[in-house]
């Protein structure tokens, strides 16, 4: 049974995906900041066994725990990176961009993230995992008022090659997944309709071809899968 680390499974993407792959029979390690939420998420997870804690991947203490769990379910096959923050909404110019907020930013976008795939790569090196790293066209494309949240994913991204190139038993994927409808999306837009977006739901069928096709490591678009 593949065991699967994903963070910031409350919500969105990752609540999403949690629900896809436990229902093709993975065992899954879930995260999130917050419990309630998260609870609720993963209440109706098919399968198992799951584990499920609630905490900050900016904690060293709690990254530890994830490691822990997936050991205890028999190792990582795969990691999902996918908690994330824009900082505040809604999103200021770079110039206005508060310095202790950006640097919050790059620890949840671009420190935590990393630190956590280290922490697991025993476990990934002796599965010939993959790792999961959810970026944004924001990396690539200089949007207006996106300068901490587009910088953080271009790190990522940069981060996810550079980790590839070290790795070659591990497949490092810096994915974009397009635009969606999260409250993550809503709250960069406030007070606008985004029901035009496609639901997260949509998106997990393009990632797990890319999981399942194994191509070498480095930057993809959901959209290009599938």
């Amino acid at each position: 049974m593949p065991v699967a680390v994903i963070t910031g499974a409350s919500l969105g993407l990752g609540r999403a995906l949690a629900h896809a792959l436990a229902e093709t029979g993975w065992s899954l390690v879930l995260d999130a900041r917050h419990p309630e939420p998260l609870t609720r998420a993963t209440a109706d997870l098919p399968g198992g066994p799951h584990r499920v804690l609630a905490g900050d991947v900016t904690d060293p203490a709690h990254r530890a725990d994830l490691v822990a769990a997936a050991a205890d379910l028999g190792g990582a096959d795969l990691l999902v990176n996918n908690a994330s923050t824009l900082g505040r909404s809604p999103l200021p110019a770079f110039a206005d961009l508060d310095p202790t907020t950006y640097a919050r930013i790059l620890e949840v976008d671009v420190v935590a993230p990393m630190a956590l795939a280290a922490g697991l790569l025993p476990q990934l090196r002796a599965r010939a995992g993959r790792v999961l790293n959810i970026s944004s066209d924001a990396a690539v494309e200089p949007y207006e008022t996106w300068g901490g949240y587009g910088s953080a994913k271009a790190a990522l991204d940069h981060a996810s090659r550079v980790l590839g190139a070290e790795e070659p038993g591990v497949r490092v994927y810096a994915v974009d997944p397009g635009d969606m409808r999260t409250a993550m999306h809503q709250d960069a837009f406030p007070g606008e309709d985004i029901s035009d977006r496609p639901l997260p739901e949509t998106v997990v069928p393009r990632l797990v071809a890319l999981l399942d096709a194994r191509p070498e490591s480095g930057r993809y678009r959901a959209e290009d899968f599938g």
